[in-house]
């Protein structure tokens, strides 16, 4: 297994992408992390709950009778695994794959496609945890994978990448041009047609394109525009605009949909 492997995403507007995969380290290095965070967690709440189980202790015997002890473990194991569970779930939805050990491990989780991933995906990866722990069962099938995938990445169709961008194509800066150009779609283009995934995918683009090659980035810049044209029902892109320049106020156009 090479030490960085690399995978390719066709995304369903057929744009290829290309990711750095985490690689077991990275990756050990964010659990580890996250561990030492879930593990201050569940100290400082079964602190409480023992306090409040002291002050409360002759209600629970009284209402719990011969079977207080049984109904404390199962207790426990449940707010265990509520709180084990619910870390990474609640972590990779808001951030978009990445938990508080992943950031500052600077890997994400992505979808097969390339694009964010959503609850649907974090709470399969979520629960199927403990089964890949067993053993230490996913970490033989992130090193034996060819994409290093453990058994919650097979389930909720995702990978785990890299995400770190090389100097100089961190800052997505937008030219003077695009802001011009913006103004003018504004006014005869229809951008609610543009999806949220579809952003990500332009955003992603702008934020990576300096660490391309010319031609790739000229050839991917120019199928992405045509694409683009297309959802927004734009019949040509504006005389002189470059396919860079019209994604970047493409890119201004859908951010001012969201506010």
């Amino acid at each position: 297994m090479h030490l960085f492997n690399r995978v390719k995403f066709r995304t369903p507007e057929s744009v290829e992408l290309e990711f750095t995969l985490a690689g077991i380290g990275n990756r050990a290095w964010a659990l580890i992390i996250d561990y030492h965070i879930l593990a201050f967690i569940l100290l400082l709440l079964y602190i409480i709950f023992a306090v409040i189980l002291v002050q409360l202790s002759d209600f629970w015997v009284t209402a719990l009778g011969s079977n207080l002890g049984l109904w404390m473990i199962a207790i426990f194991f449940i707010t265990t695994f509520a709180i084990y569970t619910g870390y990474f779930v609640f972590f990779e939805t808001l951030w978009q794959g990445q938990t508080l050990g992943k950031r500052w491990a600077k890997i994400r989780v992505i979808r097969d496609d390339g694009r964010p991933i959503g609850l649907p995906q974090a709470a399969l990866r979520g629960l199927l945890r403990p089964l890949d722990e067993f053993l230490y069962i996913g970490a033989f099938f992130i090193m034996l994978g060819r994409n290093e995938k453990r058994l919650g990445d097979f389930a909720a169709g995702t990978v785990v990448i890299q995400d770190q961008i090389p100097t100089g194509t961190a800052t997505l800066t937008i030219s003077e041009q695009a802001n011009l150009v913006y103004e003018e779609l504004n006014q005869i283009a229809d951008f609610s047609a543009l999806l949220p995934d579809d952003f990500a995918v332009i955003r992603e683009y702008l934020q990576r394109r300096n660490g391309m090659s010319p031609r790739a980035k000229s050839s991917l810049s120019l199928k992405l525009s045509q694409q683009v044209q297309a959802i927004i029902n734009l019949e040509q892109i504006p005389i002189g605009v470059a396919p860079d320049v019209f994604l970047e106020a493409i890119y201004l156009a859908y951010k001012q949909t969201e506010y």
